[in-house]
């Protein structure tokens, strides 16, 4: 018979193998645990539509970089009786203080769209409340307004992001239907985006900055219209009320709550 003989170094082995296995265990453990904290953590989504019987939908512009085209947009705006919302970032109303006084003085919602345009999810949660506030102040010291409303730059957002802004007691929006003006495909392709995807309460995407744009948006205001829709500002698209936003996004009014809208927004 064969005896085995325990050395020293065969203690360490064994030794060096259970810490490893435990160790090993630990972390599999703890994946698991989070996976199932992250599994049933409720996703927190933005506004992208809003759920309404009317025929309306909310036409909105990002300003983050150039403003050449601002003027002319207003005035087609004006052209045609249509208000809409535009949201601007910090440095942008840095740059264009005369332009955030003309969008105000006609009529448009104007709203949060970061003060520096970052990748809010790769940011603190107090970083990103200071991206909120700090537009914020500087929107509010041009036209005496705060915004109400906030869309987070490329569209990049995560609970977090979500949960900041409503902490700050303002609306987190996003966008159902793209124009992808942004992409500089033609006037005509970028009507075709919207008006061929548009429906009751969808909020539309445009950008003031797009090359083709002020050439298309008399074209989709048209053929918004023709299709019997009103297009208003998205402050006066929101409900009234307790809501929810389901998987899609659609802004829903919550059981026993009125399901009228409200124009009350960036007041």
């Amino acid at each position: 018979m064969r005896l085995l003989i325990l050395t020293k170094r065969n203690l360490i082995s064994i030794g060096f193998c259970l810490i490893i296995g435990i160790l090993a265990g630990t972390i599999a453990i703890t994946s698991t645990v989070k996976a199932v904290q992250t599994a049933n953590t409720p996703r927190e989504i933005p506004i992208y539509c809003v759920d309404t019987s009317k025929k309306q939908v909310a036409l909105s512009f990002d300003a983050a970089w150039g403003n050449e085209q601002t003027e002319g947009l207003l005035e087609t705006l004006d052209k045609y009786k249509v208000k809409c919302t535009f949201f601007l970032v910090g440095d942008w109303v840095d740059k264009f203080p005369d332009s955030v006084k003309a969008i105000a003085a006609k009529g448009h919602d104007i709203g949060n769209h970061s003060n520096t345009h970052p990748h809010m999810t790769q940011m603190s949660t107090s970083d990103m409340s200071g991206q909120i506030q700090a537009c914020n102040e500087k929107i509010k010291k041009i036209t005496g307004k705060a915004p109400t409303l906030f869309r987070a730059p490329y569209g990049d957002y995560n609970n977090d992001v979500v949960k900041s802004v409503n902490g700050c007691n303002m609306y987190c929006v996003q966008w159902d239907v793209d124009s992808l003006d942004w992409k500089d495909p033609t006037p005509e392709q970028i009507t075709k985006n919207v008006v061929n995807k548009i429906k009751d309460g969808s909020i539309i995407l445009m950008h003031n900055g797009a090359t083709n744009t002020p050439e298309a948006l008399p074209m989709v205001i048209e053929g918004i219209k023709e299709k019997g829709y009103e297009i208003v500002p998205i402050s006066q698209i929101l409900l009234k009320g307790d809501y929810y936003t389901d998987v899609q996004g659609k802004m829903c009014a919550k059981e026993g709550t009125t399901a009228a809208q409200t124009s009350t927004a960036n007041n």
